[in-house]
């Protein structure tokens, strides 16, 4: 493609396609989400939430097996697995969502696949900085960082009880970040995008995955047609568990947070390229 296409437009399709396997995981999970809803039969011997679990179990034993992923994210992405599980049967007893059909895999009305959900998008996280050499610069002092995750992840909960504070969340997440820089590199060239605007397009990726979910009847929202689309403030949601994410992968991936922004034994951005392109 190099040798093909204009400098710029090469760039492009790289970055598209770094992305692409990034998200790998995930794509493959939202695959096996739309098949088995596509081919599954009632008196199958196994039931459909079994069988995306047993995939899940398979496809994260491949993405080690093929050092798609080091021990060290394997275990973060456990973490958030097992956090995003732990809200998952909050919610699901609290009427927010429901997950209709029969398991035998299933604990507190929760199917177990479901925490590969949050797994997937640790992995995205932990492989995209890897795949595009990421440095985020400057970062914020580490007791905003994590004490922004922990309050945004306690407010899943608490805004069932007391005051719904996203609004205020929503507010640190600029404050602390706007000046924070993702500086990733395609080819020998650097760019940037400030980091509250990439967890923004993130979320916005999040949403049509989840909108994939819910028309295929996988989990539904307490009062929506299936057919219907998912709620936009759920796009809010998916912004604020980024950062919930994002902390839960910097207990691993720390070395981009230390460097400077562009480290020296790779090439500096050019004086003419641009600060950034949101693509």
């Amino acid at each position: 493609m190099r040798r093909r296409l204009p400098a710029r437009v090469a760039e492009f399709v790289m970055f598209v396609l770094k992305q692409a396997w990034a998200c790998l995981f995930g794509a493959c999970l939202l695959a096996a989400i739309i098949g088995t809803k596509v081919i599954w039969q009632d008196d199958w011997p196994i039931a459909r939430y079994d069988a995306l679990f047993l995939i899940a179990l398979g496809l994260q034993a491949l993405f080690l097996w093929y050092k798609l992923e080091t021990w060290a994210e394997a275990r973060v992405i456990l973490l958030f697995h097992i956090t995003g599980s732990a809200m998952e049967w909050f919610k699901v007893s609290a009427g927010s969502w429901g997950y209709p059909e029969p398991a035998l895999f299933k604990l507190y009305g929760v199917p177990l696949f479901s925490g590969f959900m949050y797994a997937a998008v640790g992995s995205y996280m932990a492989r995209v900085v890897r795949l595009f050499d990421m440095q985020f610069a400057p970062f914020p002092p580490m007791l905003l960082h994590f004490g922004l995750a922990v309050a945004v992840y306690v407010n899943f909960f608490s805004h069932h009880y007391i005051w719904d504070i996203r609004n205020l969340l929503f507010a640190a997440t600029v404050l602390f970040y706007i000046r924070t820089r993702i500086w990733f590199r395609i080819g020998a060239n650097w760019y940037w995008m400030p980091l509250p605007l990439a967890a923004f397009l993130s979320s916005l990726f999040l949403w049509i995955a989840e909108n994939i979910g819910t028309l295929t009847g996988t989990w539904i929202y307490s009062g929506q047609n299936p057919l219907e689309l998912v709620s936009f403030a759920k796009i809010g949601s998916w912004y604020l568990l980024l950062y919930v994410a994002f902390a839960t992968v910097t207990l691993v991936v720390k070395d981009p947070l230390r460097q400077s922004p562009v480290a020296p034994t790779r090439k500096a951005p050019q004086p003419q390229s641009p600060t950034v392109q949101a693509q």
